[in-house]
């Protein structure tokens, strides 16, 4: 299952009580990290809100923002006294110690989560709406990553057939290569001594060219471009097990191009690690 990490989804809803709002966004991350901001009202569901949240989101970076506008201000607000003298005090004691007076604004402090609190309100409802209005906004969220993920999915595809086409050609060629190889050393060795004991010749030819043969390389290089394709399709995030097969895929590339004997081929590894960075800078973004 290809699911891009980045996202956005917004939801709200007008409700005989007022406006409720929910902003969604997310961005790639290694972990799970939520990040909610909540009116004063809707603290309390805190736990619940970010359990759903993390049903619906595996891994990534995830700010929430629930927005709430009563329809109508409340004739019964009530100030709570105790944590604005605190406030109070507090921003004098700064003020003091920086040497300057304090300039406290009223306003702001009136602002501060839980200075008014209105008692004549029930929450339950509100909160009931939230998480109703959470889900849609989960379900939104969801497609609209999956539809990221699915352009992912179709560049990986791309870049997945071009790795398995620069193999074929590289593979093709090793038969020219080999025999290109054995003729050049051997008449090198004639040039060089005038009596030669075919045998261990032949011996260190065979050692040679197990040394240089990539026929390995580009075995394991396919069957790693199978496994990315696997990837596509299982029911799970994707995202870590395909951030691996790039370190195996880059992996067999450098081999391939440190054993290279002929320019096409180290052309071809060179191309191919070109496809692999590629991928995984696409793979940093699947969940």
């Amino acid at each position: 299952m290809i699911r891009s990490m980045t996202g956005f989804a917004r939801r709200e809803r007008q409700f005989p009580w007022g406006l409720l709002a929910w902003e969604l966004r997310t961005v790639n991350h290694r972990f799970l990290e939520i990040g909610c901001r909540l009116p004063e009202e809707f603290r309390g569901a805190e736990a619940d809100f970010r359990q759903t949240i993390a049903g619906a989101v595996r891994r990534g970076k995830t700010d929430c923002s629930l927005h709430f506008r009563p329809a109508v201000a409340s004739t019964s607000l009530e100030v709570d006294a105790d944590l604005l003298r605190s406030l109070t005090e507090r921003a004098q004691q700064i003020a003091s110690h920086l040497g300057t007076a304090a300039g406290i604004d009223v306003v702001d402090l009136l602002r501060w989560p839980g200075v008014i609190r209105d008692n004549t309100r029930d929450t339950a409802p509100l909160i009931a709406a939230a998480h109703s209005l959470l889900g849609e906004a989960l379900a939104e969220l969801t497609r609209f990553r999956d539809s990221e993920g699915g352009r992912l999915r179709d560049a990986l595809e791309q870049r997945c057939t071009g790795l398995v086409d620069l193999a074929a050609k590289v593979a093709e060629r090793l038969p020219e290569i080999r025999a290109r190889v054995r003729a050049k050393l051997l008449e090198r060795i004639a040039q060089l001594v005038s009596e030669v004991d075919h045998d261990r010749l032949e011996q260190e030819l065979a050692i040679l060219a197990q040394r240089q043969d990539v026929d390995e390389e580009i075995d394991r290089l396919r069957g790693h471009v199978t496994e990315v394709r696997k990837a596509f399709s299982v029911q799970e995030p994707a995202g870590r097990r395909l951030d691996f097969l790039m370190q195996e895929l880059n992996r067999e590339a450098n081999t391939l191009s440190s054993k290279s004997q002929d320019i096409e081929t180290t052309r071809a590894a060179v191309d191919m690690k070109v496809l692999i960075e590629q991928m995984r800078e696409q793979v940093q973004n699947i969940e």
